[in-house]
Parts: C-alpha cells; sequence; structure tokens
C-alpha cells in the first residue's frame, strides 16, 4: 500500500532488550494510540542503528506519517543518537510522538520543531561534556591519593609477595611452588599469578 500525505498512516515501534522479554504491553499501549502499523524489536540493543525491525520501520515511513514510541529510549541508546533519529524524521517530513514524554510531540520539520531539537542538543553535549569534566577530575583526584586505576587486580600486594617468595628455588634447584599450585591456592588462574609477578619483578 502506497502512502501519501493525504492518506498518513500512525506507526508505531516497540523494543524489548532480551528475547525472553514480553513485548505485548508495548504493542498493546501502540495499538491504543491508533497505530495501523506495529514494529517489535526483539533482544536488539537500542545503542545499534541496524535492528531488523527498527529498519523496516523507517522503511515503511512516508512524508505526512507519524512515529508513535513508547519513551525515546526505545529508539535511541544516547541523547546525540536520539537527536540525529529526532532531526532525519523532521527532514522526511515524519511527526514523532512520545506516549510517556509529552514534550516529544512535535513535528520537526517546522521551525518550532528544530528550535527543541536545537535545544536538546545543547542539552545533550553539555551533559556529555559534564561527565567527562567529573570523570577527568576524580582520575585526577584517585592519582594524587595513590590509588590503584583501572579493573580491579586479581591478586593482593601481600598475595604476590608471598607468589614471589613461593617461586624461590629450593636447595635443589627446584621452585618451592609451581605457577598453578599458586593459582591453585588464591583461586585465580596460572597466568594470572604469572603476570603478578612478572610485573612486579619489572617494577619493583
Amino acid at each position: 500500500m502506497t502512502t501519501t500525505e493525504s492518506n498518513p498512516h500512525f506507526s508505531g515501534y516497540g523494543r524489548v532488550s532480551t528475547r525472553d522479554q514480553n513485548p505485548g504491553s508495548q504493542e498493546s499501549a501502540l495499538r491504543a494510540a491508533g497505530c495501523d502499523r506495529v514494529f517489535i524489536d526483539h533482544g536488539e540493543s537500542s545503542r545499534i542503528a541496524e535492528r531488523p525491525q527498527w529498519t523496516e520501520c523507517l522503511k515503511q515511513l512516508r512524508r505526512g506519517d507519524t512515529l508513535v514510541i513508547l519513551a525515546l529510549d526505545r529508539i535511541a541508546g544516547s541523547e546525540l543518537m536520539a537527536i540525529e533519529i529526532i532531526r532525519d524524521l523532521g527532514n522526511r517530513g515524519v511527526r514523532l510522538k512520545s506516549l510517556t514524554e509529552p514534550f516529544l510531540d512535535v513535528d520537526t520539520s517546522t521551525p518550532m520543531g528544530e528550535a527543541i531539537v536545537g535545544i536538546m542538543a545543547v542539552l545533550a553535549q553539555l551533559r556529555v561534556s559534564t561527565i567527562r569534566a567529573n570523570t577527568l577530575r576524580g582520575i585526577e583526584h584517585a592519582r594524587a591519593q595513590g590509588k590503584h586505576l583501572g579493573r580491579p587486580r586479581a591478586m593482593t600486594d601481600e598475595q604476590i609477595d608471598i607468589a614471589i617468595e613461593s617461586r624461590q628455588l629450593t636447595e635443589s634447584g627446584h621452585p618451592k611452588k609451581s605457577y598453578q599450585q599458586i593459582a591453585d591456592l588464591f583461586g585465580v588462574s596460572r597466568h594470572t599469578v604469572m603476570r603478578a609477578v612478572r610485573q612486579r619483578e619489572e617494577h619493583g
């Protein structure tokens, strides 16, 4: 069926992040909102643009149509991604309506709609910049306090000391314990013990 501006469609899009989730409530809400076509993705992340049903939904949309969603996080995994999608819909003459976010019922092809998207873009960029600045300050503060950064270490300093002592040679010229024996003692992998011992020997 061909969609024209005089015969607009209400298309609904929903998404569940895991395949065992039931999207029935989303579909019911979209149908109740007047959607004659509903697209639902199962087990797809909102941060991935190439979702099967989302791609099909975009293909079906025509100028004058309205895309109805339950919430913005159903179609986008970040503010910047959301803004890009909203602008694209506006350029195509598609209205976006969110059932749980009243501010998202705008025709972004109009000057007012574009202004709203512009404000959203500024706020999103401000949030990203604030998070980045706070992260950098946190890293600098942690370094000043002498704290370890990055992933938690699998072995403590005391365990590494024991491992190094256990690798010392006996009178017969063999280590007191093998790497595997040390790994079993601390519940880590042999590779973890070898790496920890090597890094201690290299850096002191």
